[in-house]
């Protein structure tokens, strides 16, 4: 029947996703350790609000970005100081009753995370400052964002967010729980859409190996800001300890012509001097 109505043209057939078991034998050919984390918070703001439920993964890879093995996973559940906002449980389904009395594993958390030489979130700007002000372990580690570091529209698909990702691969699951959400992900940058092409985590963990640029354009006119917006500049309000100014990142060769183009295009002044920062998978993504 399902051939029957694929052969049609005329239905597309969605598969459950199904969660991958852990591995009995860890195989020695990947010897990079991995983790695919997940969480879902009373908020936005790490420095005002809590972790309710944290997800993850942990699996082998090799250096060329092939994945291994599955070596654990873990999912819990954690009661915070104040009740759910009602936004949070439209978005999540999670409520009061669901986390009373419920507390994160730490120590299996910590079991997990250490081995780790790459923690994966699908919006590690998010993810990364609550993990690291609700646990130190993840403070050391290098981070890499499965929705900013691949390239999602030339493998594709139509938006970044999970729920796309992974009804376009063709997979439906329990969206917005977290260890779900990581399964979820998981399958769809682990996906080799044909013969020999690379996977979505190969792309990531190649960029995640990069050192990159962020330049923020200090003091630029402001009858300029629409050129800075159409090259991809973002908007910076100076919360966080940033700079009041538009900003943008950029691969460390790609340093000089960015600088001369701010110089020539934007300051129209040679000895411009915009402060820059640089930036590796272990400082990226902090708030």
């Amino acid at each position: 029947m399902v051939a029957h109505l694929s052969g049609t043209g005329r239905f597309r057939i969605l598969q459950k996703l199904e969660q991958r078991e852990i591995a009995a034998i860890i195989r020695p050919e990947f010897p990079l350790r991995g983790i695919i984390l997940d969480t879902e918070t009373t908020g936005l703001s790490p420095r005002k609000e809590e972790i309710i439920e944290i997800g993850l993964i942990a699996f082998t890879f090799d250096h060329a970005g092939a994945v291994g093995d599955i070596t654990g996973s873990y999912g819990g559940l954690r009661q915070p100081e104040k009740s759910i906002p009602p936004e949070i449980t439209k978005l999540t389904g999670m409520t009061d009753e669901m986390v009373t009395g419920q507390a994160i594993d730490m120590q299996r958390v910590n079991e997990l995370v250490a081995p780790a030489d790459l923690v994966i979130a699908h919006n590690a700007s998010f993810d990364r400052p609550f993990c690291e002000a609700f646990s130190p372990i993840f403070s050391d580690k290098a981070w890499a964002c499965s929705n900013a570091e691949i390239d999602w529209s030339a493998r594709g698909f139509e938006g970044t967010k999970l729920g796309y990702l992974i009804g376009q691969a063709g997979y439906f699951h329990d969206g917005h729980r977290a260890l779900d959400d990581c399964f979820a992900l998981l399958e769809v940058m682990d996906r080799k859409p044909n013969e020999g092409a690379e996977t979505a985590f190969s792309e990531l963990y190649r960029a995640s190996l990069k050192s990159r640029v962020r330049i923020f354009a200090e003091n630029s006119p402001f009858d300029l800001k629409d050129h800075l917006k159409a090259r991809g500049y973002r908007w910076s309000d100076g919360s966080e300890g940033r700079p009041k100014s538009w900003w943008v990142e950029v691969d460390e060769p790609d340093l000089a012509d960015e600088l001369h183009y701010l110089r020539t295009e934007i300051y129209r002044y040679p000895e411009a001097d915009p402060p820059i920062k640089y930036l590796t998978a272990f400082n990226r993504f902090r708030a």
